[in-house]
């Protein structure tokens, strides 16, 4: 059964000896980052800070740090039954063109049973603040040169004023003063789309802003779907059980019921505020930039809420183990369009956008390049700046493997192709922010309509009888 919030999921943590509970006390400025870096760079628990100095709500910190605990939060030991659910429900809609209609067909009970559920009553809003204020919750200080404190793992949920369909995206929010924050929207970002459209029509535009919900909930939105797909269904398809939602209490926005705390506002049109810096998962500071304002009306909380916040810096980190958990995830639903594909992956050091290793089994010249200019074509896989292409089999989470055979494979001049597109945000070597060049590196063994017209030689492999034979002496030898 799916974890109902985030409190049962803690628990489980704890019956799994995944969480440390911390009674010392600490201040909530820079103090928590330093202990959850380390802790996490050793691979160790999730932390649940219990005496914050000047607050009387706990923090979690490296709630996902792990692939254990990953697995936990996603209860499952098998990301691909995932991955086909979520192809079936691709699939369909795809094939019936009608979003709306999913719910009537009868084979597709499994599909309606994740759709979310709206419900009256709702934990996270059993206490409601008469004065709200930013500075009741112990928001964090990360890094030394951030900008400020920063609600680190928010749920931002916003409304197409055009479809009436909801986002859920995690984007940083810098602390101002009791009232309002910067909503770091990168311009890719469906809640910036929304923004904009906002912004045409000359409107306000509502923002509830949840902190703490169930794993999978939280993890979904970090997830890159496809626009136009709520991001609620989404984790009912994971969760395989629909999502409780409320009504916020002062706009129409749904948010999810077992929330720990809710923060109710808006952004105004045009408005902007200096934003930054703020230590990133690059492992360097992002820049300041102006960026939208949320202003504070309303927070909710349900009693004793626990405040759950994240921090990001040089990897790995926390975040890390999210990607690798999407990476997973989408592999198969990636192999549906681009079947040649065997294996993919992007090394931590490549903090997402940076580098994608990919094996491929190729059959035809080209192929290669075929799939590099496929992998910028999708989502936020536009911002890859170096994809590098090799040959089935390799092990491409081996990186001595891969450099060995990457350098061994190419000809810089003949297998780089360079080309220009979008960029990250966060991408700061490029000449001007947005935009820029990307680098395609084809490193499988080359056909001769390729213009590789050489004997290629054979890689060093000993013979089967041999290995046996020596397996068989190995206790003998004493090594």
């Amino acid at each position: 059964m799916p974890y109902n919030n985030l409190q049962e999921f803690i628990a489980e943590l704890e019956k799994n000896n995944e969480l440390r509970r911390i009674k010392v006390k600490l201040s909530p400025e820079l103090e928590l980052t330093e202990i959850a870096d380390r802790v996490c760079k050793k691979n160790g628990p999730a932390l649940l800070f219990e005496n914050i100095k000047g607050y009387n709500i706990p923090v979690l910190m490296n709630t996902f740090g792990s692939e254990k605990r990953m697995k936990l939060a996603l209860s499952t030991d098998n990301l691909k039954s995932i991955s086909e659910r979520i192809l079936e429900f691709l699939d369909r809609k795809t094939t019936l063109g009608f979003f709306d209609k999913i719910k009537m067909i009868p084979e597709m009970k499994f599909i309606a049973d994740a759709f979310p559920k709206e419900v009256k009553d709702a934990p996270g809003q059993e206490i409601i603040v008469e004065k709200p204020s930013f500075n009741l919750s112990p928001i964090i200080k990360c890094w030394p040169k951030d900008g400020g404190k920063y609600i680190t793992l928010p749920l931002v949920f916003t409304v197409d004023p055009e479809t009436g369909i909801q986002n859920c995206g995690i984007y940083r929010m810098q602390i101002y003063d009791e009232i309002t924050a910067g909503m770091h929207w990168h311009i890719h970002k469906d809640g910036a789309q929304h923004y904009r459209k906002y912004e045409a029509m000359n409107k306000r535009m509502p923002v509830s802003v949840v902190i703490g919900t169930d794993p999978v909930v939280t993890f979904c939105g970090a997830l890159p779907v496809p626009e136009g797909i709520d991001e609620m269904l989404v984790a009912g398809l994971i969760r395989g059980q629909g999502v409780k939602l409320v009504k916020s209490k002062t706009n129409d926005i749904l948010v999810p019921a077992e929330a720990e705390i809710i923060f109710e506002g808006y952004i105004e049109p045009f408005e902007r505020r200096l934003e930054g810096p703020f230590g990133d998962h690059t492992g360097f500071y992002s820049l300041e930039g102006n960026f939208p304002v949320f202003h504070l009306e309303c927070i909710t909380h349900r009693k004793n809420p626990i405040y759950q916040a994240t921090v990001v810096g040089r990897p790995p980190m926390e975040d890390c183990y999210i990607g690798s958990a999407i990476e997973q995830l989408f592999l198969p639903i990636i192999q549906k369009q681009l079947p040649e594909i065997v294996d993919m992956h992007m090394p931590f050091a490549g903090v997402f956008h940076n580098l994608v290793l990919i094996s491929i089994n190729k059959n035809y010249p080209g192929q290669a390049r075929k799939v590099m200019h496929a992998i910028w074509g999708m989502g936020q896989a536009m911002f890859s700046k170096v994809i590098i292409v090799v040959d089935n089999p390799a092990n491409i989470r081996d990186y001595n493997e891969v450099c060995w055979k990457v350098l061994n494979n190419i000809d810089p001049e003949r297998d780089m192709e360079f080309v220009k597109g979008p960029l990250d945000e966060l991408n700061y070597a490029s000449s001007q922010p947005l935009y820029g060049s990307k680098v395609g590196i084809d490193a499988t063994r080359k056909f001769k309509e390729e213009g590789f017209t050489r004997q290629l030689p054979d890689e060093i492999k000993m013979n089967k009888d041999t290995i046996e034979k020596i397996n068989q002496l190995w206790t003998q030898l004493g090594l």
